[in-house]
């Protein structure tokens, strides 16, 4: 049988839960990605400087996105870590400066301290890539300031994470292991009201293991949270576009991909899409809120339309 199924057969996703604290319009949220660091795999040192990261988030909202995510430490695969001081040095003046501006900020931060501070600051969101998983005292300190929590699927540093992508189902392991750790947070005091799960796209994954996972959002969505998905400019996206090639397509020429990217995430339920071009994925996700929304005012036109696809 066809992993392609219809919406008439995996029924359509309701409108994307909401999490107290965050914008709620009615779709799929766009956080726009604002790396204060010298070295992301993306746009590192553009915007180290603090005057021009305020600017960019500042522009960043200005574009439309719902939520800006001011990250001190980079994640990309082979990262080393940055020391404590130089982090909050990094995120918590800029968190600072666009919450007094008025702007939904979250911080994108492994390490309590840093998140303590930050929402201290003025963030509404915890953005944590480990899942509580890298700082053992990250659960009670979100849990404590009562803010939204993102528990992103992860294995192990950003240094050694390409040598743990082995899984026998992607979906299935990671579904699992992320319900073992909401078990886990729960005991440590975090409410599920406040969490939001993450696949973790490109963290532990290959390629073949992070389409799959979008694919199969619904298997992460049936675990009752909300779900982020954090696939911009991706080394997925890039081995994608180069259609077999020898070279992937840089990072910067993703952009237009990683729309599309939102776009199925958004039919697929997600919560919220984190981004770098905030404009091109808020459009995708409009699109996909007005697609769904003319399936659900004439479901007669349902059957066989391709949402979904590889849902379980």
């Amino acid at each position: 049988m066809s992993t392609v199924r219809s919406v008439a057969a995996v029924g359509r996703p309701g409108p994307p839960a909401e999490r107290e604290g965050l914008p709620g319009p009615g779709r799929c949220l766009v956080m726009g990605i604002l790396n204060v660091t010298p070295d992301s795999f993306s746009d590192g040192g553009l915007y180290a400087d603090r005057r021009r990261a305020v600017d960019r988030g500042l522009e960043l909202a200005a574009q439309g996105a719902d939520i800006v995510d001011v990250g001190g430490e980079s994640t990309r695969p082979g990262a080393g870590p940055v020391a404590l001081e130089e982090e909050l040095a990094r995120t918590v003046p800029v968190v600072r400066e666009l919450a007094r501006a008025g702007v939904c900020t979250s911080v994108d931060t492994m390490h309590a301290p840093v998140a303590r501070a930050a929402v201290e600051a003025g963030a509404r969101m915890v953005n944590d890539v480990s899942g509580g998983l890298a700082d053992p005292a990250m659960a009670r300190a979100v849990a404590a300031a009562g803010v939204p929590y993102v528990a992103t699927h992860w294995r192990t540093s950003s240094r050694l994470m390409d040598r743990h992508a082995d899984y026998d189902d992607v979906v299935a392991d990671v579904t699992a292991e992320l319900a073992r750790r909401l078990g886990q947070l729960a005991e440590q005091g975090v409410d599920p009201a406040r969490i939001v799960l993450d696949p973790g796209l490109g963290f532990s994954k290959r390629p073949e293991h992070d389409w799959a996972l979008l694919a199969g959002l619904g298997s992460l969505r049936r675990l009752g949270y909300p779900v982020l998905v954090g696939a911009s400019r991706k080394r997925f996206i890039g081995a994608a576009l180069a259609d077999g090639g020898a070279g992937e397509v840089p990072p910067g020429g993703r952009d237009a991909a990683t729309a599309a990217v939102s776009a199925l995430a958004a039919l697929n339920g997600a919560f919220c899409v984190r981004v770098h071009d905030v404009r091109a994925s808020l459009d995708a996700v409009r699109m996909a809120a007005t697609y769904l929304a003319h399936l659900d005012r004439d479901g007669s036109r349902a059957g066989g339309v391709p949402v979904g696809a590889g849902a379980r």
